[in-house]
């Protein structure tokens, strides 16, 4: 398995993992194109996929990283993590984890945080702490 930096023409094979998320939210395959030819070009964003052989991308990791007042600096947050179904439990979710803990740990994030409802047990095996409450209000 191979962990690397997302290419515009991996969106195709990206596209069924974003659709099947999560139930918060219905993606949208335009909304999806446009927004992951952004993402390629924005600077302090980690796009980043598992690719096994064949080229088959089986998981990807969305980061940014941002400054802050109370850190002293720049922190990192993963927005979506995400492996397909057929690829769960061979340590794919964790290479992801690892690369952007690498990522941040270069632009000298303090912490590296995000929320999840689901899958709270695989977080703290890597070592995370259950640090906060996430608030969320839709807006749209």
């Amino acid at each position: 398995m191979l962990i690397r930096p997302a290419r515009l023409g991996d969106a195709d094979q990206v596209w069924p993992l974003v659709h099947d998320f999560g139930p918060s939210f219905a993606p949208e395959r335009r909304e999806f194109e446009t927004t992951w030819r952004t993402l390629s070009e924005t600077a302090d964003t980690l796009v980043a996929v598992a690719e096994v052989t064949g080229h088959q991308i089986v998981g990807y990791v969305l980061a940014n990283s941002r400054l802050t007042f109370v850190a002293n600096g720049p922190v990192a947050w993963v927005e979506e993590v995400m492996v397909a179904k057929s690829h769960r439990r061979f340590g794919v979710g964790r290479e992801l984890m690892e690369h952007a803990e690498n990522w941040a740990a270069e632009r000298g994030a303090s912490y590296l945080a995000l929320a999840s409802r689901r899958a709270g047990p695989f977080y703290l095996r890597l070592g995370y702490e259950d640090a906060a409450v996430f608030y969320k209000k839709p807006l749209v």
